[in-house]
């Protein structure tokens, strides 16, 4: 059953096509990666899965529901998780209170951020800490982590909002290698236990084909392939436009 659809989807920037009519479908409790190269149209796609870009033409369905043209924070709160290429991390906030902040703003306590907040879900922080291996930083500035405990930080936070749909851009970006099989066993943890469905932009491709049941291949804003790993491995077409590029880069 297809949690995320995605029907004629397209968007443009000053004549540049960079979504170019894309249809997409993501099964319950699955993982699902999109790679291409640098400019494929990755990133734009999930600006426009999220509400971050308006689109020119298409529906975006997220459990049934058409949320195309909802704001980031609707459709955050019906169920879609986001992390981004660059961390997005409050620097000054100690581990605890990034993950803190997240559960009261998805529950509708913001007012309450500058009071009473140190009361407020505490049991359920330190247990998204727990999954995510940072309990033993809680009381560290979050600007003080490693590249790595950042990534593992944000993916709290996007947890913490209580997701059914997580959408992972470059997840292991900037990682060095051990970093990088840690986060990749972190994610199929979290998955196949919170019963997520997971979408994810990766340049790496022993990433990718370590963790994806499906691959959608991505080049000048279309869909040039789709399939199960072993198929996209074979393809000449993706070995001539992408193979080789393994590097975190702006899309």
């Amino acid at each position: 059953m297809a949690i995320l659809e995605i029907k004629g989807l397209r968007k443009s920037f000053g004549g540049v096509m960079a979504v170019a009519g894309l249809d997409l479908e993501v099964e319950d409790g699955h993982i699902y990666s999109i790679i291409g190269p640098n400019g494929a149209g990755k990133s734009t796609l999930f600006n426009l899965i999220s509400g971050y870009y308006p689109c020119d033409e298409g529906r975006v369905f997220f459990k049934g529901q058409d949320i195309t043209g909802l704001p980031p924070h609707k459709i955050a709160r019906l169920g879609i998780g986001r992390s981004f290429q660059v961390t997005n991390i409050f620097p000054k906030l100690t581990v605890f209170e990034n993950i803190q902040a997240s559960f009261i703003y998805t529950r509708g306590k913001g007012l309450k951020l500058f009071s009473d907040a140190g009361k407020l879900f505490r049991e359920e922080t330190e247990e998204i800490l727990s999954k995510v291996g940072l309990i033993d930083q809680a009381g560290e500035l979050a600007g003080t982590l490693a590249a790595g405990d950042r990534k593992r930080l944000e993916l709290g936070i996007v947890l913490a909002t209580g997701p059914d749909l997580l959408l992972l851009d470059e997840p292991t970006c900037g990682m060095s290698p051990k970093e990088t099989a840690n986060t990749i066993d972190l994610i199929k943890e979290i998955a196949e236990k919170e019963s997520l469905a997971v979408l994810f932009t990766e340049h790496k491709m022993d990433v990718v084909f370590s963790i994806a049941v499906h691959i959608t291949v991505m080049n000048f804003g279309a869909i040039i392939a789709a399939g199960k790993p072993d198929d996209i491995r074979a393809n000449e077409k993706v070995q001539q436009i992408y193979f080789g590029e393994d590097r975190c880069s702006s899309k």
